[in-house]
């Protein structure tokens, strides 16, 4: 290589490393956004369906699937871009050997302006039996928004999730409290 082509070459260089500054100053400029859930802002967190199937590999080990609804209070101020949360559907998945195991889904909250939020979440929980033969304990975890219809298409975020709950159909309950931030990808 010349001298001529070596200069060339040099002096393109800082024109590309600035270019790319700018790209990731872009990235990291995105708007992020505080979230929260208390317990105390619910109205209601009932089972609506719930299916266990013992597992015969190991005694105690369960396999259930589940649905549950929360609703807000007129005190929540559980909102995404101002707008409140309404409703949370949550279907999932746990897998306990002796009331202790992992625990995943799916979430969909619905706003009060009729838009919704896609969710996925993971972590694992430690029950104990109760009296009527369900099933109450915590469940901590972690959240991401993985996106949304109209208006919400484009958001993203991560929470942490503390939830104790109680499984029995009549009076069991699931009480979450969740924080974490969102943005919207451009």
């Amino acid at each position: 290589m010349n001298a001529r082509k070596l200069l060339k070459a040099f002096q393109l260089t800082p024109v590309a490393f600035v270019a790319a500054l700018l790209v990731v100053d872009v990235a990291w400029a995105q708007q992020r956004y505080p979230i929260e859930s208390k317990s105390e802002w619910q109205a209601e967190g009932k089972y609506t369906q719930q299916h266990i199937i013992d597992a015969a590999d190991v005694p105690g080990h369960q396999i259930r699937i589940l649905e549950l609804r929360r609703t807000y209070n007129e005190k929540s101020r559980f909102a995404v871009s101002g707008v409140k949360v309404k409703e949370n559907w949550i279907w999932g998945y746990s897998d306990y050997v002796k009331g202790v195991g992992k625990a995943w889904g799916y979430a969909v909250w619905t706003l009060e302006d009729g838009g919704k939020v896609f969710l996925e979440y993971s972590g694992s929980s430690n029950t104990q039996p109760t009296g009527s033969g369900a099933v109450e304990g915590t469940f901590h975890g972690t959240a991401r928004l993985t996106g949304g219809t109209a208006k919400y298409k484009g958001i993203r975020g991560t929470m942490t999730d503390a939830v104790e709950f109680n499984t029995d159909p009549t009076s069991g309950y699931n009480r979450g409290n969740s924080r974490g931030e969102y943005w919207f990808e451009e």
